[in-house]
């Protein structure tokens, strides 16, 4: 996927190039501008980082059409600039053999607003998403944690295997559960030829059972996720929820749980996971404890190892403008100038 910038987009050296002043030839970065450059671990510290900024100011768009999404999210945050991620969700688009998800990300010139750098949307997404579930995990989970259960075998599945084994080497255990087992094997195979040992977890209920930490990456409309299964000192990633239709915990576990978010702006208003139990009666805003801005300054957190924590990763603009930011500086392209220094 190309952006529509005429002659003047370029690719030397793998990267696009800014031409001197030419605002219209923007740096133009993909996968494989960044493969072998970029880690989970600095990117779960580049949000973490971003955290110690003062707090965004963000913006979401949602537009619907039947199972069809266009989203826009926009974030200003002083001393890191500004940016736009949008990008379409479409049902259909697996028959035509096309991406189901698809956009760009454009980040600016804090001082000038001149756009600096374009970002094929599904590398930010794929990092954003694994290092937001990854520094939640950070915050929340107990460091002794062993048993990693993965509900949902799809793309997002297979980064967040990568970042807890990333996150957590103590961990002895991955078990991946999907509707369609076959999935799951496959995904346990693919993980497999990464060098990170995975099993089919044939059963839901006996694996949540058993597990340190949840997490749950599926498009549910419906709770896939009971309370009554998690034991106690499990700290729960809900993932998969981002339209106001999707949630994939039950009530029973948004009672039982200590709740977080990584951004109360984008989840409490716009994502089923926490609005519709809102709109219930189930829990109020004072039940969601704090944000990732509480959690990196210790206001909020884990307070004993008993305790069940749920963190739902909302995403949110502000998290993309991190994520594309640290993406271009791995990448040696200036943030504030566009230019690819490698």
């Amino acid at each position: 996927m190309q952006p529509a910038s005429g002659g003047n987009l370029r690719r030397t050296g793998g990267l696009c190039r800014l031409k001197g002043n030419d605002m219209t030839a923007l740096p133009y970065i993909t996968d494989r501008d960044v493969a072998g450059r970029l880690n989970w671990p600095d990117m779960i510290e580049a949000l973490a980082a971003g955290h110690r900024l003062p707090r965004a100011q963000i913006g979401d768009l949602f537009l619907t059409r039947g199972d069809d999404t266009l989203m826009g999210r926009a974030a200003w945050v002083e001393g890191a600039g500004f940016g736009i991620k949008t990008f379409s969700v479409m049902a259909g688009n697996a028959a035509r053999g096309l991406p189901s998800v698809q956009g760009v990300m454009v980040l600016y010139d804090e001082e000038t607003g001149t756009p600096r750098a374009i970002l094929d949307s599904k590398l930010v997404t794929r990092w954003k998403t694994g290092a937001d579930s990854g520094l939640g995990a950070r915050y929340l989970a107990r460091p002794d944690s062993r048993e990693l259960v993965i509900i949902g075998a799809g793309e997002v599945s297979g980064s967040l295997a990568e970042v807890y084994s990333a996150l957590f080497p103590g961990l002895e255990r991955i078990r991946i559960w999907n509707r369609t087992e076959a999935n799951a094997a496959r995904l346990v195979a693919r993980l497999a030829a990464q060098g990170i040992r995975a099993e089919v977890a044939p059963d839901l209920a006996e694996a949540v059972a058993g597990a340190d930490i949840v997490a749950s990456a599926t498009m549910s409309r419906v709770p896939v996720l009971k309370g009554e299964w998690v034991r106690p000192g499990t700290h729960v990633d809900l993932v998969g929820a981002f339209r106001g239709d999707m949630r994939e915990a039950d009530d029973t576990l948004l009672r039982r749980a200590r709740i977080f978010v990584d951004s109360r702006e984008t989840t409490l208003e716009h994502i089923g996971e926490l609005k519709i139990p809102l709109a219930a009666g189930v829990i109020s805003p004072e039940s969601v404890l704090g944000d990732y801005y509480d959690l990196e300054a210790r206001r909020a957190g884990r307070v004993t190892p008993e305790e069940i924590t749920l963190c739902k990763n909302g995403g949110g603009a502000h998290l993309d403008l991190m994520t594309a930011r640290a993406i271009i500086a791995a990448c040696a392209v200036n943030p504030e100038t566009g230019i690819d220094h490698a």
